[in-house]
């Protein structure tokens, strides 16, 4: 079957742009106006999008507070031969958004769901922050309530990874604020504010300077945050210790210095290049 032909009986599930309504891409074009219904937060939301795609498929609103309901409704309307569209109000749909609720339904009930990719926040913020991104943690929106909020990132200020939260306007001082308590004034953290907007800010340092810089100006208090936290270090483990000897030992015989300092930094942290260093050494005596 042709990859952009429409199928019968199918969900779609359609990134759309986080901002910019050119990062809309064709495929995805072709779906939204090709489907019998599509389904999304905010019909007056999507309504502005779909008037600039040039897109009349009808629209159906489906959030958190009725979605259980409407996924009955929508499961008949794929098994009666239709194909359905789902959208948030942006970015991919159920990343922190609905839909979760109705693709069960939609498996449950031995009917295709078909990924539509696109932008999403997540992705977009990660690719730019400057923090390590082979491995990572999404927690979504945080608490609105502090005590809640401290709980959860308490829970997470040892974790190794790099951590990603969403955040509105109205909570993004409270749980910068927070941020500092449980993870320390000095952690280097990222806030990426208005991905692809007009007014796209990108704010780099410490807790405490990033708290300074959204403080000192109302406008990095405004719009929608993707705030990323760089994980705790392991532990570098020295060049004396016995486990690294150990390693260095039965991979420089085997594999060239360069090669082998790349595994010992991988397995105990630290410089490639001091590990090199040391290699090189031991291999000229």
């Amino acid at each position: 079957m042709n990859s952009n032909q429409i199928s019968k009986n199918t969900l779609y599930v359609v990134a759309t742009p986080i901002g910019n309504l050119s990062d809309i891409s064709d495929r995805a074009q072709q779906v939204l106006r090709s489907v019998d219904l599509i389904c999304c937060e905010d019909t007056r939301h999507s309504a502005r999008l779909m008037d600039h795609l040039g897109c009349t498929t009808p629209l159906l609103s489906l959030h958190e507070h009725n979605e259980r309901e409407r996924s009955a409704l929508i499961v008949e309307r794929l098994q009666s031969g239709q194909s359905i569209a789902l959208v948030s109000d942006a970015g991919t749909p159920l990343i922190s958004d609905p839909g979760y609720v109705l693709v069960n339904h939609v498996i449950d009930a031995q009917l295709r769901v078909v990924p539509i990719p696109g932008a999403s926040a997540v992705i977009t913020a990660l690719s730019i922050s400057g923090l390590p991104t082979d491995r990572w943690r999404f927690e979504g929106f945080l608490p609105s309530k502090t005590g809640a909020r401290l709980k959860v990132l308490n829970a997470l200020a040892t974790d190794h990874l790099t951590l990603v939260f969403y955040e509105s306007s109205h909570r993004i001082q409270d749980s910068l604020a927070d941020m500092a308590t449980a993870f320390g004034a000095e952690r280097p953290i990222v806030v990426a504010r208005e991905l692809t907007k007009t007014f796209e800010t990108v704010l780099r340092g410490s807790v405490t300077e990033v708290q300074q810089a959204v403080a000192a100006d109302n406008n990095q208090r405004k719009g929608e945050f993707v705030v990323l936290v760089q994980g705790v270090a392991t532990e570098v483990v020295g060049i004396g210790d016995e486990r690294v000897v150990a390693l260095v030992d039965e991979l420089r015989s085997i594999l060239p210095p360069k090669k082998a300092a790349a595994i010992v930094a991988k397995v105990f942290g630290g410089s490639k290049k001091t590990y090199y260093e040391y290699i090189v050494a031991l291999s000229s005596e």
